[in-house]
């Protein structure tokens, strides 16, 4: 009985020790490999990572395409705005020339009834009339008239056709008559007004 007891004790003791080897077997990796079969496995793990060389080559590629599709959109671009410049050019005065068709139509109809009567008044009626409704269309536009009444002398605005002395310290430098009219669109001066200044 006694022997069988040594025996199952041994075998336990043969078997904790086995055990604790395989044990530190297992925490110490590769140590239970040959060191040729651990060198292949760490080559393996190098080939995983990515070669720089490579990776910067898919950056080019990929910044070449972008700055190609770059190009490409803003030559679109640019040919869709030279494109619509031009269309404006050609038909910038469309809605102007729209707003001053009815006037025409008016001028029309004045003359032809202009010819069935001999009354000078009605005639000037129907021309006060139709200049009253243009300069309507024109303010609509953006149109207005500089004002030269009792006006101070502004380069600006006014451009000097005549010179008139000897009209009084209180006249000089003013506005004494306007020969033509000038104008503003979108207070911008698009005509001068021609006037006489008091010298």
């Amino acid at each position: 009985m006694e022997e069988t007891i040594k025996n199952s004790s041994a075998d336990t003791e043969q078997k904790e020790e086995k055990l604790k080897k395989e044990e530190v077997k297992a925490e110490a990796p590769g140590a239970d490999r040959e060191p040729e079969t651990a060198g292949k496995e760490a080559a393996k793990e190098k080939k995983s990572e990515p070669d720089p060389l490579a990776v910067a080559q898919a950056q080019v590629e990929e910044l070449k395409d972008k700055y190609l599709r770059a190009v490409a959109e803003f030559d679109n671009y640019r040919k869709r705005t030279l494109k619509e410049k031009a269309e404006l050019i050609l038909n910038g005065g469309e809605k102007t020339i729209s707003a001053i068709l009815p006037i025409l139509d008016d001028m029309e109809r004045a003359l032809e009834n202009g010819k069935k009567t001999e009354d000078a008044k009605v005639i000037r009626e129907g021309m006060e009339l139709i200049f009253n409704k243009f300069v309507k269309v024109l303010e609509a536009q953006g149109v207005k008239k500089i004002d030269t009444t009792d006006a101070d002398f502004d380069t600006d605005i006014h451009e000097a056709v005549a010179m008139v002395p000897g009209m009084g310290d209180d006249k000089k430098g003013k506005v004494l008559d306007c020969v033509q009219t000038g104008y503003k669109l979108n207070d911008k001066v698009i005509r001068h007004a021609k006037v006489a200044v008091g010298a």
